[in-house]
């Protein structure tokens, strides 16, 4: 099957590559359009553009999908199905009905539950103890599209959104091949979604990775796990300064003292939330290197009824 397919790293360049070790032929790829970054910020291909151009792979780089031009340099090319993953704009109809099968989406969510541009992070926040990918039919409306092809998979109790990430990544790129297979044989039967069972995520944006002491130790546990890599969680030091928490646990502890202060520092650093204690085990200083929190201890020199977040 003849494929154009949408998208942006890191969710997407596995699946592309999944498609493209597979029969089935990529047209194009359409990509955002490369921006500066890292020192000295010098503008870079992405991976997935990389990916793309390794295998001598069309690469298109619209501005935006309204513009008319790019409907008509992609309509050229005679897709007959689209693939989308994490291309982060919203398609207009001109271009959902470009091919001769539609397009379809590559959701990183169990849908209905989680719809919308975080559902990774939902899913650790909500304590959910399994996620997986749904490949759905895209319209108008927000990934309310009925679903072709779905795979399920359990959380880890540690597993950050980066790592659910990664996996869900290989399990859509794994789905998106299968969905194709389905409709290249006329064997594609979609399933509606239900309505009553629709929860939505968010765009997630840099003060979401605050951390709120005044949780649970559970909800702060499963915060810090969906805040990482980005946008980090994040809480403040005594004397003021920021750091990011990378690594954190529930702790067998019970306290009275007020959420966010220091209950222990050693052998672990404990802080307290509103119903026991969570145990900091790796944190990031402003400005510094990811380290473990006795080696923080040492030279910031803090001590047990001080508070964090204050």
């Amino acid at each position: 099957m003849r494929v154009a397919f949408l998208g942006s790293p890191p969710f997407a360049t596995p699946v592309l590559g999944s498609v493209l070790a597979s029969r089935h032929e990529v047209a194009a790829l359409v990509a955002r359009p490369d921006r500066p970054g890292g020192r000295g910020l010098a503008v870079r291909a992405s991976p997935l553009v990389e990916l793309a151009r390794a295998r001598d792979i069309p690469t298109i780089q619209p501005e935006s999908t309204k513009d008319p031009a790019f409907v008509a340099a992609l309509a050229a090319l005679a897709p007959e199905v689209l693939l989308v993953a994490s291309y982060g704009e919203i398609l207009r109809r001109d271009v959902l009905e470009l091919a001769p099968h539609g397009a379809l989406n590559v959701h990183a969510s169990l849908l209905p539950r989680h719809r919308g541009a975080s559902p990774i992070q939902a899913a650790i926040l909500a304590g959910d103890r399994e996620t997986g990918v749904s490949v759905q039919r895209m319209v108008l409306a927000l990934d309310e599209g009925d679903v072709l092809v779905e795979e399920r998979t359990p959380i880890g109790e540690r597993e950050t959104a980066g790592d659910l990430l990664a996996r869900l990544a290989d399990l859509g790129g794994r789905a998106a091949v299968r969905a194709l297979d389905l409709l290249e044989a006329g064997e594609a039967h979609f399933r509606p979604q239900d309505p009553a069972r629709a929860t939505y995520a968010r765009k997630i944006g840099k003060e979401a990775g605050s951390i709120d002491w005044s949780r649970s130790a559970r909800e702060i546990d499963r915060h810090v796990r969906a805040m990482t890599p980005w946008p980090g969680a994040r809480t403040t030091a005594p004397n003021g300064r920021e750091i990011q928490i990378l690594e954190a646990r529930v702790a067998a502890a019970s306290s009275s003292a007020a959420p966010g202060s220091i209950l222990a520092t050693e052998p672990e650093l404990l802080v307290a939330a509103a119903d026991g204690a969570v145990a900091i085990l790796v944190l990031k200083p402003s400005g510094g290197v990811r380290m473990e929190a006795a080696a923080w201890l040492r030279g910031a020199r803090v001590a047990a009824g001080s508070r964090l977040g204050a």
